[in-house]
């Protein structure tokens, strides 16, 4: 059974860092793409950033330049590294993946919210 388990979330002030995880389990991590979605308030949930197998990343434009995606394979894990926070990163961030049937996985997500 899939499982997707993110963590890293809290409450940080403008310009500020956090590094959010997501521990995978139930598929064989290393051989797909996983993806981070962000969702704030009244929004739709929107793509944020992806790793390839490869480790070919991409991101949304409003990503490009602060948010680093990595994995590590040997842990399962994927990670997301949000650099110069500003109030508008604040949002539940959920860690993604589709299977070779195109279903989507989805953790359940970590709040981060940036404020002074």
């Amino acid at each position: 059974q899939v499982q997707l388990v993110e963590s890293g979330g809290g409450l940080v002030q403008p310009g500020g860092s956090l590094r959010l995880s997501c521990a995978a389990s139930g598929f064989r991590f290393r051989s797909y793409a996983m993806n981070w979605y962000r969702q704030a308030p009244g929004k739709e949930r929107e793509l944020v950033a992806t790793i390839s197998s490869t480790t070919s990343t991409y991101y949304a434009d409003s990503a490009k330049g602060r948010f680093t995606i990595f994995r590590d394979n040997a842990e399962n894990t994927v990670y997301l590294q949000i650099n110069s926070l500003k109030p508008e990163d604040t949002a539940v961030y959920y860690c993604n993946y589709r299977d070779v049937y195109g279903v989507m996985y989805w953790g359940k997500g970590t709040l981060v919210t940036v404020s002074s």
